[in-house]
């Protein structure tokens, strides 16, 4: 069963990659992120589109006319720094189950700022969409969505955890 789950989950993150053979991660690996000086544990969720990182006070502003957005990390440790980059878009997420009114029949969304950061996993840097958003309730400060396993050439077997050392990029 859990081969038949790997498999689907293998098809439904890489359909561009059919004459690839894809990297095979963990359900958890280290993510380094050069922009921001950090390496965290990440969640590989091939059940998100996009990528999260855990951010607090964030706030949009304008720098010469453009969009820029500036947060703290929502990361023991690296609370103190305050990072500014330039605003991509505003993406629209749907909020899980437990976020909403039980009462609400409607599907509700929130917006989320979003941002390209390079991230290295394993000997892969690559430049993704990240969302920011508060994580500080979730075990893992970093998700890493479908898109960016596929911009990574990633596939993920759900019964591994760590398969790399520390990134290497």
């Amino acid at each position: 069963m859990k081969y038949a789950l790997f498999l689907l989950a293998a098809a439904i993150s890489l359909p561009t990659m059919a004459n690839q053979q894809p990297d095979l991660y963990g359900r958890y690996e280290l993510i380094k992120l050069p922009a921001l000086g950090q390496t965290l544990k990440a969640k590989m969720d091939t059940g998100a589109m996009t990528a999260s990182l855990s951010a607090k006070d964030i706030e949009p502003f304008k720098r010469d006319g453009e969009d820029w957005v500036r947060f703290r990390l929502a990361v023991e440790g690296a609370e103190d720094t305050v990072y500014e980059h330039p605003l991509v878009r505003i993406a629209e997420i749907k909020k899980r189950a437990e976020e909403s009114d039980a009462e609400v029949q409607e599907v509700a969304y929130s917006q989320r700022p979003v941002i390209e950061m390079p991230i290295c996993l394993g000997a892969e840097q690559r430049t993704i969409e990240v969302n920011l958003t508060d994580r500080s309730t979730f075990r893992y400060p970093l998700l890493i969505g479908a898109s960016a396993m596929r911009d990574l050439g990633a596939a993920v077997d759900p019964a591994e955890r760590y398969t790399r050392d520390r990134p290497q990029c």
